[in-house]
């Protein structure tokens, strides 16, 4: 497709009122998650939007419009973040105790699983990575976890900070932060084994 052609149509999808009012909606619920400033949030985000705008040019295609603008935001973020932009980091969230509770539940004395919490067979996981569905699925997944995993979970995956950064912008050890994300990616396959891998096979939405 050529530049100009494509171009075009960005920007009159970041024009039609209906796709810029959910994707303003995923953005900010994104931003404030994380600057925990709703100000800052609205900010990051019509900075990302004009800029989406203004770059037009610079969209090849190969990503979903939604995550390219969301790719525009992440580094604004990722750049808040690290100028100091953001509120008080919230307090240790686990410690020790919780891991051991966590592996005991998994986990049998020999280190196999327990029968309860045995991971299911994923069936084709590389074709459900592509499915537009499975990542409304795992959205709502992710949007179920306690706000405070889900953060320290996107500041990982998402804004792709190393864990010494989150654990300074938050004010948490690194014991802590292992504890979190641990949580988080077991909470996050539980949700999926439920909503989409059933008894190996992909469930639709």
């Amino acid at each position: 497709m050529d530049r100009s052609v494509r171009a075009d149509d960005v920007a009159s999808q970041l024009a039609d009122p209906a796709l810029l009012a959910a994707l303003r909606r995923d953005m900010l619920r994104f931003a404030r998650l994380h600057l925990r400033d709703s100000a800052l949030a609205e900010d990051a985000v019509q900075e990302s939007i004009e800029a989406a705008l203004v770059g037009v040019g610079r969209y090849a295609g190969q990503a979903s419009l939604k995550t390219w603008v969301f790719g525009i935001l992440r580094h604004k973020i990722v750049d808040l973040l690290r100028r100091g932009c953001h509120t008080v980091p919230f307090s240790s969230l686990a410690d020790a105790d919780d891991v051991d509770e966590l592996v005991e539940a998994l986990f049998r004395a020999s280190g196999h699983w327990q029968a309860q919490a045995r991971p299911a067979a994923w069936a084709e996981p590389e074709a459900a990575l592509v499915s537009k569905q499975f990542w409304a699925v795992f959205e709502a997944c992710l949007s179920h976890l306690p706000e405070s995993v889900a953060r320290v979970f996107t500041m990982r995956e998402m804004l792709e900070l190393d864990t010494a950064e989150i654990c300074t912008q938050l004010a948490i050890s690194a014991n802590n932060c292992h504890v979190i994300l641990y949580r988080a990616r077991t909470r996050l396959r539980e949700c999926l084994e439920r909503n989409w891998f059933v008894e190996g096979e992909e469930r639709p939405c």
